[in-house]
């Protein structure tokens, strides 16, 4: 076995970029005014070893072992997996696991500021479109990296709008949730069309820009840096805030929506599932240390209850990737949280007909209902008309085939 654990670690060390974004090692010096994704170049295969490019006999498999910190023995349970208690002791639970987590992000510094880092917000384009005006704009992230983010703002509306996050996965960058062409449906467009603020950024980065980060945490605080923009903004309303990612993106929505109690709905596609499940055929960026000794992907997307939550994971997906049955494996434990809160209602699941794709007619019912519906203005302004649409109204939808 000690062999065999060696053998792993040269492995992992001869995949460049691989050790420093899961681990938050060896890491860059910060650049002041260093843009992050000044070229929206995808990761190359080597920065981004994939499940298709790294599943190979027993490569793999001895990666999976070096990055899993197991030989085939019993597993442990979760030190901070939730159990069915009362409210009070639930809240009590989100605080403590919510505080274990920022540590291990290594974000806790960031997120205990009592001052706010200045935006310093430059506007690098301005495109005038038929229903909203599309920014690409410059922000700072932290006090020496800044970071391009893609912004729409309604227009032939009377505000405050709701607002909603989007989130690409792998590959994708800030313009991906308004393009065509992809399983994102031009989802930022399409709310961008209805009356919703929405804003986008690149989280594919396999690179931690600063010294004593992580991957996963500079990916989240970066997102939280948009929340802290769109809150800043008049014509945001603060409380009807969202965010919705599919596949990597999914998987940020999860930890935006579970870190910051700002979001108030989140839609996550093609992501829900359970860390065993992704210990092999996928990109490992999502693991850093210490985490599965506390927690499951499920413990964090209880973190989000009581506030809504719409998993959407696809029929079509591969049983190696996001499949169905382990989908509603990890709904259940979420569950109990809700159900802890008195609001089982507030949790929801779509099985659809589709592979590793948003969902757009379940997550528009979703966000209309949960965020509010935008018309135009009349001589009353903004109004809201929840249509949550009975078809969607139960915790779980399922378009299987009988």
């Amino acid at each position: 076995m000690r062999m065999l654990s060696a053998i792993g670690c040269l492995i992992l060390w001869s995949l460049p970029g691989r050790i420093p974004a899961a681990s938050g090692g060896p890491a860059r010096t910060p650049v002041a005014e260093k843009v992050v994704e000044a070229a929206d170049d995808p990761p190359s295969p080597k920065a981004c070893p994939t499940g298709r490019r790294a599943s190979a006999g027993i490569r793999a498999e001895l990666v999976r072992r070096a990055y899993a910190g197991d030989a085939g023995g019993k597993k442990e349970v979760p030190s901070m997996k939730y159990a069915s208690t009362s409210p009070e002791k639930a809240l009590a639970w989100q605080k403590e696991l919510r505080s274990k987590l920022a540590v291990l992000l290594k974000v806790d510094d960031l997120i205990a500021r009592k001052t706010a880092i200045p935006f310093q917000s430059k506007v690098i384009s301005t495109v005038r479109r038929e229903k909203y005006v599309f920014q690409d704009l410059q922000i700072n992230s932290t006090a020496g990296r800044r970071i391009q983010v893609a912004m729409a703002v309604p227009t032939g509306l009377k505000g405050p709008f709701p607002a909603v996050v989007c989130i690409a996965g792998h590959h994708g960058t800030r313009l991906t949730c308004y393009e065509e062409g992809s399983g994102y449906f031009r989802l930022a467009h399409v709310l961008a069309e209805k009356g919703y603020v929405t804003i986008s950024i690149r989280v594919s980065q396999h690179e931690v820009y600063e010294k004593d980060r992580t991957l996963m945490g500079e990916r989240l605080w970066d997102l939280m840096r948009c929340l802290d923009l769109l809150a800043s903004l008049e014509e945001v309303d603060r409380q009807r805030i969202g965010c919705a990612g599919l596949s990597l993106g999914g998987e940020m929505a999860m930890w935006l929506g579970a870190m910051d109690e700002r979001v108030q709905a989140v839609v996550c596609a093609g992501f829900l599932t359970r860390m065993d499940q992704i210990e092999r055929n996928h990109c490992m960026c999502w693991k850093f240390p210490g985490l599965r000794e506390i927690a499951d992907f499920s413990d964090i997307f209880s973190l989000i209850a009581p506030r809504a939550l719409l998993c959407q994971n696809g029929l079509k997906e591969p049983q190696s990737q996001f499949p169905v049955s382990v989908a509603r494996e990890a709904l259940r434990d979420i569950e109990a949280a809700y159900k802890d809160f008195g609001k089982p209602e507030n949790l929801s699941f779509v099985a659809h007909d589709g592979g590793h794709v948003f969902d757009l007619p379940s997550l528009m019912t979703f966000i209309e209902e949960r965020l509010g519906r935008c018309h135009s203005a009349g001589p009353g302004g903004l109004t809201v008309r929840p249509t949550w649409h009975k078809r969607y109204g139960i915790r779980e939808v399922s378009f299987e085939r009988r």
